[in-house]
């Protein structure tokens, strides 16, 4: 295993490292954001153990930006910030993990083995089918029974969400937080808006429904029976 740390912190730094390498982990060090950003695009490692207050460049600057160029490797993100909206940020920001200051060696080097294994057992997903209906995530098309829908890219992400949850009750929360990002109902009918357009042209000249309204609960996108 070939780690990445960035961490600024003396103290924090020394204790990993020497833990790490007891443990075999291959581990390089950077002790402030740009150093880390530059080690972590142009190497390549197994994990990133990346420190949210960072000088330079925070830890949340070095995800995005990772992201953003397409670099997928795994980020477990260490901060003494530890409100669940701290945590939300950090895997919102695209890391993988969130470990809150203090810590126990143990259950950090756990998190690493956890994340070496969903990434080598997670390969890409790049289509998604439910019944006749068929999304390209690649090509960003959608079709059902062998006929493309034009979808909005609102209508996009908010079927690729219903999908990718196929078979299971989406709350409206879930809709408002996964595919508008709001974090809280701001009393809109956005979501039913939406979902009335989306049901017209996924369900409406085709087969048996896949697109339902759970009263009380939220919406099912499933195969009929």
């Amino acid at each position: 295993m070939r780690v990445l740390l960035i961490e600024d912190d003396p103290q924090v730094a020394s204790y990993l490292l020497k833990a790490l390498r007891e443990a075999t982990v291959v581990v390089d060090h950077a002790a402030e954001g740009r150093e880390g950003l530059l080690l972590a695009a142009g190497a390549d490692y197994d994990c990133l153990i990346v420190d949210r207050m960072l000088p330079g460049i925070d830890g949340l600057a070095i995800v995005r930006t990772l992201r953003a160029s397409g670099n997928h490797t795994p980020v477990l993100i260490l901060s003494a910030l530890g409100e669940v909206d701290d945590r939300v940020q950090g895997l919102r920001a695209g890391g993988d993990d969130y470990l809150v200051k203090p810590f126990a060696f143990s259950e950090l080097h756990a998190r690493l083995e956890a994340l070496l294994r969903r990434r080598a057992s997670a390969a890409p997903v790049t289509r998604l089918t439910v019944a006749d209906l068929d999304m390209d995530l690649l090509a960003r098309r959608v079709s059902r029974a062998g006929r493309e829908i034009q979808l909005q890219p609102r209508e996009f992400g908010l079927l690729e969400y219903l999908m990718r949850h196929a078979g299971q009750v989406v709350t409206r929360t879930m809709l408002l937080e996964n595919v508008w990002d709001y974090h809280f109902d701001p009393q809109t009918n956005v979501i039913d808006v939406h979902i009335s357009r989306l049901r017209a042209k996924i369900d409406k000249d085709f087969g048996p429904p896949l697109l339902h309204t759970v009263r009380g609960a939220g919406y099912c996108l499933r195969a009929p029976d």
